[in-house]
């Protein structure tokens, strides 16, 4: 499991946006795993179905955040891999929509198939090849 944290974290932070709620949802994904390791079928789809399952505690977040009209925009916050220390970068990403962020952050940096992805996110194959290439046009419009 602590091979799959910094993959965890970039994934729960593109969807949240701050390190409170990143820690308590990789926390939440840590119990649910070993509370339901028994459903998973194939040790190698360990990290695709843990992504799923982290996907699905950030959006439970979000859900609550909505119901209690807390819609603030995340705090700059540090983070632990080289391709976000560029404030750019940070900020690009923020340009995106959720959607795209989550779709671009598996695809580009964590290097999951749209398969996978398509798997992880539950939604088909061709959506996610529609979200890439929104967000790359998204993308050529914020960097222009």
């Amino acid at each position: 499991m602590q091979g799959q944290m910094q993959s965890m974290y970039k994934t729960a932070w593109a969807v949240l946006g701050n390190d409170e709620d990143v820690a308590d949802v990789i926390q939440e994904t840590i119990l649910t795993c070993y509370e339901k390791m028994e459903q998973l079928k194939t040790d190698n789809y360990f990290h695709t179905w843990l992504i799923r399952i982290l996907v699905n505690k950030c959006n439970d977040i979000l859900r609550k955040r909505s119901r209690m009209h807390l819609l603030e925009e995340p705090p700059e916050i540090p983070v632990m891999e080289e391709a976000y220390e560029n404030a750019e970068w940070k900020e690009v990403l923020r340009a995106l929509d959720e959607k795209y962020r989550v779709t671009v952050l598996l695809y580009y940096v964590e290097g999951f198939s749209t398969v996978d992805i398509s798997k992880i996110l539950g939604v088909s194959e061709s959506a996610v090849r529609s979200r890439l290439s929104r967000a790359r046009k998204q993308l050529g419009r914020e960097l222009e």
